[in-house]
């Protein structure tokens, strides 16, 4: 019979748990951050099972590359949700996906849609909602489309026919706002 990991473990603790490649520490990394990291992945890909696969490829980068996660250039939860996006932004783009997509039935696509209605309970049970309505619309919009669906700042830029710099700068005041809500800086 397996002991159950710790209810609460700090995250600078955490990240000497998983550089020290302690399974306990991988454990409850992904018992407390993969529902929130599934619901991003899951919003940028659509599809339950290419986001399950995203997902397991993100734990994997993580516990590998953990070595390289700076805590003075923010929090781990940022790094490991940067880690997910930026997979599932590259399966997006991926030629395998690309076809697959064409080929899939729409009622496999309808039945996918409930774990974005997740995520976004859990940020509203987390305050996430609360603290993005501190934000001006514009930056509620670019925070949405690039850390909730996975746009890079060039789409953004060029959907919304601004210039880059004008994303860039955007994107930088609300994290630099949200930092100061969440008393980060």
């Amino acid at each position: 019979m397996q002991t159950p990991g710790p209810d609460h473990i700090e995250e600078p603790r955490l990240v000497q748990l998983l550089q020290k490649k302690e399974r306990v520490a991988l454990s409850y990394l992904y018992d407390h951050y993969s529902p929130a990291l599934y619901g991003i992945v899951h919003r940028i890909v659509g599809q339950e099972d290419v986001a399950e696969e995203v997902l397991q490829d993100a734990f994997v980068k993580i516990w590998d590359k953990i070595s390289t996660y700076d805590a003075d250039k923010g929090r781990l939860f940022t790094w490991m949700l940067n880690i997910a996006r930026n997979l599932a932004i590259d399966k997006l783009r991926s030629k395998e996906f690309t076809h697959s997509s064409k080929t899939d039935r729409l009622d496999n696509t309808v039945s996918s849609m409930s774990p974005t209605l997740y995520v976004e309970q859990r940020m509203k049970d987390h305050g996430l909602i609360n603290l993005l309505h501190n934000l001006s619309p514009e930056q509620q919009m670019i925070v949405d489309l690039i850390y909730f669906k996975g746009y890079t700042h060039s789409e953004v830029a060029k959907e919304f026919d601004m210039p880059l710099g004008t994303v860039k700068t955007r994107l930088r005041a609300a994290i630099i706002k949200l930092r100061k809500l969440l008393n980060l800086s």
